[in-house]
């Protein structure tokens, strides 16, 4: 029995369909790394928000703390005991 050569259009046709596919896994791969930038990027965020969460729920459990709120009052609002003398650095 004997062979065939391939053709030039055979030929042609292997080499359209190679630069097809090198094509497809190069947007495949860019794709890839497009995503995993995404997830990182997600991820930060999620351990943000994680932190802001465990500080609003030890802000929520001292609440009723006297202490923890003069402290908020005084940070926060400027508010002093009736005792306090509030000194100012005129220097500043």
């Amino acid at each position: 029995m004997k062979l065939k050569r391939a053709g030039i259009a055979t030929k042609l046709l292997v080499l359209v369909l190679l630069a097809v596919l090198a094509a497809g896994l190069l947007s495949t791969q860019a794709k890839l790394t497009e995503a995993r930038s995404g997830r990182d990027e997600l991820a930060r965020q999620v351990e943000e928000q994680r932190e802001a969460n465990a500080a609003l729920a030890d802000d929520i459990a001292h609440s009723g703390d006297p202490d923890y709120l003069a402290d908020i009052a005084r940070s926060k609002l400027g508010l002093l005991e009736p005792d306090e003398i509030e000194f100012v650095d005129s220097s500043k």
